[in-house]
């Protein structure tokens, strides 16, 4: 058997037991807190019910802006890597960027102009 699966199999082992042991010792040493007549209802408020329907609907829009921040937060994770590289990668990087850029400001003014950004 090699090290290098000798040493996987213990770091395997000792995790498997080391785990539970950690969860068990924190659920015995942990403080404690009583649970009051207040903690069982829904709202701790002192809402005794909710006002309105709890499965109404939201709007798209919610939804849609969120995709595009993510979508067009993404970028920054390609542009890290980038910056940090620029003098390796000389005018190609440098064009590559600008190229990647100018889709996505081609896109930026796509959704800008589908008033896919508009609330009314």
């Amino acid at each position: 058997m090699s090290s290098q699966l000798f040493l996987s199999s213990v770091i395997v082992a000792v995790l498997a037991i080391m785990i539970p042991i950690l969860f068990l010792t924190t659920s015995k040493l942990g403080p404690r807190k009583k649970i009051s007549k207040n903690k069982n209802i829904p709202y701790e408020s002192g809402i005794s019910k909710a006002i309105g329907k709890s499965d109404k609907a939201f709007s798209v829009k919610f939804y849609l802006v969120a995709l595009l921040f993510v979508l067009f937060d993404v970028e920054i994770v390609f542009m890290f890597p980038w910056a940090v590289n620029l003098r390796s990668l000389g005018v190609f990087g440098l064009v590559e960027m600008f190229t990647f850029m100018g889709l996505l400001i081609a896109g930026l003014i796509y959704i800008y102009q589908a008033k896919a950004l508009k609330w009314q």
